[in-house]
Formats: structure tokens, C-alpha cells, sequence
């Protein structure tokens, strides 16, 4: 019985790696082996810096957060804990906003940590 090959199957996933690597430069989009390596180097990558993107936005917010706190004579750390004690929760993107957007907002805010 003759040897058989799915060469279909085959085809369709070398086509994925080759597709995803268009625009490489050199053999990285033109050779297989060398895109498929690319490819998932590439993918790992992408994959951390999702995870990455969000630690970086919750430090940028941090700092926005802090800045405004600073202006109200304020801690960032008094701030929080000011919150939580009046039970208000306010996630950090939301309070990074009022500080950039609407300071009256967050001098209220300041206000209400303060009594606390």
C-alpha cells in the first residue's frame, strides 16, 4: 500500500507561518523554517507585552493620580486609604481620568479622604 501524505493539511500550515510573515525582511519571509521561527519568537513577544501593557498603564495612572494628589496637598498612599475607608471604590483608570479631566471631581474626592 502506498505511503500516504495529507500534503493539503501541510500546505495549509506553512501558509499560515509564510502569511503572518509577510513583511519580514530576507529569508524571515521568504524561507519556511526561518519565518516559522520569527513568526513564534514574534507571537512570545506579543504575548508579554499584553501582559506588560497592563502593568504599564496602571503605573502611568499611579503617577497622573499621585501628581493630583500632590496639587491638593495630598498622598497618593493617604489618598487611597482615604477611599477605602469610605468604602468608595473608584478603579485607578477612572480616577486618573477626573484628575486629568476634571480636577473639581477630584478635589471632591480629596475632600471626602480627607474627612476620613
Amino acid at each position: 500500500m502506498p505511503r500516504s501524505t495529507n500534503n493539503v493539511a501541510a500546505h495549509r500550515r506553512r501558509k499560515k507561518f509564510m502569511l503572518a510573515a509577510r513583511g519580514y525582511f530576507g529569508a524571515r519571509s521568504k524561507t519556511y523554517r526561518v519565518a516559522r521561527m520569527s513568526v513564534e519568537r514574534g507571537m512570545a513577544f506579543a504575548f508579554e507585552g499584553r501582559k506588560q501593557k497592563k502593568r504599564q498603564f496602571r503605573r502611568l495612572w499611579i503617577v497622573r493620580i499621585n501628581a493630583a494628589c500632590r496639587l491638593n496637598d495630598m498622598s497618593y498612599s493617604r489618598f487611597i486609604n482615604g477611599l477605602h475607608k469610605a468604602n468608595i471604590d473608584i478603579n485607578r483608570k477612572t480616577l486618573a481620568h477626573l484628575a486629568w479631566k476634571d480636577a473639581p471631581a477630584f478635589a471632591k474626592l480629596i475632600e471626602i479622604a480627607k474627612g476620613n
